[in-house]
């Protein structure tokens, strides 16, 4: 299935600049592995050595946040479009 990866500007000196990439996966966990074997590096800048989600990085399928969904694990229908937002930190 095709799914559209929005790439945080962060993240896009990994991907060349690209700002959204098309990957074929039926989870959100193959889509990290995919973009991974395309962009190397880019999986640590995504998930930890364990596997999971960094602390500071959001991912939303279609508008929906994976933590309320199925995680790495949550189901990927063609078309979808998933979103990597790194966490805002800071202030005065």
């Amino acid at each position: 299935m095709a799914v559209h990866v929005r790439i945080p500007t962060p993240l896009r000196r990994l991907t060349n600049g690209e700002r959204v990439i098309q990957v074929h996966a039926a989870d959100l966990g193959q889509a990290i592995d995919e973009l991974d074997r395309r962009y190397p590096g880019i999986r640590s800048r995504i998930l930890d050595e364990r596997g999971e989600v960094l602390q500071f990085v959001n991912i939303f399928v279609n508008e929906q946040d994976i933590r309320f969904l199925g995680g790495l694990r949550t189901r990927l229908t063609d078309g979808a479009e998933v979103s990597i937002i790194p966490a805002m930190a800071g202030g005065a």
